[in-house]
């Protein structure tokens, strides 16, 4: 394991080799930190791996998530510029799709509830389109026949978050950082009030700041004053195999009780489900049967399509869904950015550079400021 660094350099160690922790390492080592990136198994396969990677900041707004949506169309915006970059710098595609999502309804329970979601969304400013049912099969033919309306979202994208992921990787050794896997940050070396360190079992690395990525695992890094207030929220997800020259479907697909997300080799990802169920990874018979019967419900062709793959997630949750990013609580030298909920692929770009830029030059990005650790010690106290 090489941790060579230049002591004019800031020397930074992020725990977490997620998509959060690997943007925030390939933008800090583009500001010229010395980086370490520490992941306790493989980099990149947990949560980034599990997920669906739609970018879909209209759609999935929803009441008491206000607060967040200006965050979330922040690095929505991002995303073409992060992924052309990312591109440029590794010479691999990232499978960035910004043909638009479509929400459809069937029952008049459904509609009436897509109608209430629309009506929100609108007034919250968000460029949604109303579709008769006739006009959502104009755009997605083989939805089923007794769709009654839709929404569509032309802003709302999807990357292919496993390529991202890979690129990512790439990016980091072209910049210099170091990714270290299947390493146990074992605790945080703290020394008068102040993180300046990781432990690896008997060896302390020095860093000058630590960034918390973790993930679903954040809380459960030993050291921390006050432990970010994440949870593990299990999610079952499969995938069928489509003819790629003719697809079932074009575009991501919200249905009621699932969405359905078509990548360009064929894939077509079906998720998923939402359990408090720890740190539990077994498949049930009861998620397939969720995801398949909700699938089908909206696209019956899936019945006819092979099983390519079924995997287990877990998101890292908070109470508010939102992410805590920021400066800790009681312990100076550490950042957080962790607590993505189903928004990690989305934030992306937009936690990267607001977390590099406070760990380079102390400034809290105004984007992030209404996400800090301190607000769970301000609900406490109200």
């Amino acid at each position: 394991m090489s941790l060579l660094h230049r002591p004019d350099r800031p020397r930074v160690a992020i725990i977490g080799g997620g998509i959060i922790g690997m943007a925030i390492g390939w933008r800090l080592a583009q500001g010229g930190a010395s980086v370490d990136i520490f992941d306790r198994a493989s980099a990149g396969q947990g949560a980034t791996r599990a997920a669906a990677g739609m970018l879909a900041a209209g759609v999935e707004a929803e009441p008491g998530e206000q607060r967040l949506l200006p965050l979330c169309l922040e690095s929505q915006a991002r995303w073409p510029g992060f992924a052309a970059e990312l591109e440029a710098l590794t010479g691999m595609q990232v499978g960035l799709r910004t043909e638009g999502t479509l929400v459809v309804a069937s029952t008049r329970d459904e509609v009436e509830l897509l109608r209430s979601n629309y009506e929100f969304q609108r007034g919250l400013g968000l460029d949604l389109v109303w579709l008769s049912g006739a006009a959502a099969k104009e755009k997605e033919p083989f939805l089923n026949p007794r769709t009654a309306a839709g929404v569509f979202s032309a802003k709302d994208g999807q990357v292919d978050n496993r390529l991202a992921a890979a690129a990512l990787r790439v990016a980091l050794e072209r910049t210099g950082a170091r990714l270290h896997e299947g390493v146990d940050v074992t605790g945080l070396d703290v020394q008068g009030g102040r993180a300046t360190g990781v432990v690896l079992g008997d060896r302390v690395v020095p860093a000058d700041s630590v960034v918390l990525a973790a993930g679903a695992w954040s809380r459960l890094v030993p050291g921390q004053a006050s432990p970010p207030p994440v949870r593990p929220v299990k999610g079952q997800m499969m995938s069928l195999a489509m003819d790629p020259a003719n697809p079932l479907l074009s575009h991501v697909v919200w249905a009621p009780k699932c969405y359905l997300v078509p990548r360009a080799d064929g894939t077509l990802i079906i998720g998923a489900t939402t359990e408090e169920k720890g740190f539990d990874a077994q498949m049930t018979a009861g998620g397939v049967l969720a995801l398949l019967d909700a699938a089908w419900r909206a696209l019956p062709g899936v019945e006819e399509l092979p099983v390519k793959e079924m995997w287990v997630g877990h998101r890292p949750g908070c109470r508010d869904d939102a992410p805590i990013l920021g400066p800790a609580a009681g312990l100076e030298g550490l950042v957080l950015a962790t607590g993505h909920h189903r928004n990690g692929i989305l934030l992306a770009p937009l936690t990267a550079d607001a977390i590099a830029d406070l760990v380079l030059t102390g400034r809290v990005d105004p984007h992030i400021a209404p996400f800090g650790a301190g607000r769970f010690d301000a609900a406490r106290a109200a």
